[in-house]
């Protein structure tokens, strides 16, 4: 397993090592102890599976109590997975990365406590799979509106989104609650083993 850095510091890409022949192939999706050696620390406590169909935009969801961490997989077809940075000290406050999860290439992302989450799904269908460090916690939740014109997220279609109704009444980013202190300043955060 390795990691894969993203522009966002903390968010990272995780790549499984996979063990392929002719029955099929197999990879470690989860190690407590390799995730700790680059930064991913802390308890998984809950896991939440989705079913969405192609166009299917599902956030930008965030706790601004109760903040989930979350690692992000793709069990089938593909989405474009998104993680804005809500953290007012970081230094990449108000940016977003986004990457490309599919069954296909099991890369995972982890999206630290402090950011708002979605994806757009991009095959016919996908079933995603993410692991999160705080239980739902609905009266904290909060939704930023995913095609924010301040946040400029890149998404692989513009047109023709499907979203929740709560999805689409989602806080433009001029009225998004955000994190003022999110633990340790970046600097000061242990090191961690990434690939650039």
């Amino acid at each position: 397993m390795k990691a894969v850095a993203t522009e966002i510091s903390d968010a990272l890409i995780i790549e499984p090592d996979v063990f392929e022949d002719d029955r099929g192939s197999f990879f470690e999706s989860y190690n407590e102890r390799t995730l700790a050696e680059f930064g991913i620390s802390g308890r998984f406590v809950q896991d939440n599976q989705s079913f969405s169909r192609r166009d299917v935009v599902r956030g930008l969801h965030y706790q601004i109590q109760q903040p989930q961490g979350k690692l992000i997989r793709c069990l089938s077809g593909e989405i474009f997975d998104v993680a804005v940075d809500l953290r007012r000290h970081s230094p990449t406050f108000s940016q977003w990365t986004g990457q490309t999860l599919s069954s296909s290439n099991r890369r995972m992302l982890w999206v630290p406590p402090g950011f708002a989450h979605g994806f757009m799904v991009l095959s016919e269908s996908a079933e995603v799979l993410y692991k999160a460090t705080d239980f739902y916690a609905p009266k904290h939740e909060r939704t930023l509106l995913w095609n924010d014109a301040a946040i400029k997220i890149d998404w692989p279609r513009k047109n023709g989104a499907i979203l929740s109704a709560k999805d689409l009444a989602g806080s433009t980013w001029d009225r998004a609650e955000v994190y003022e202190q999110m633990g340790q300043p970046v600097e000061n955060m242990p090191a961690r083993a990434v690939v650039r």
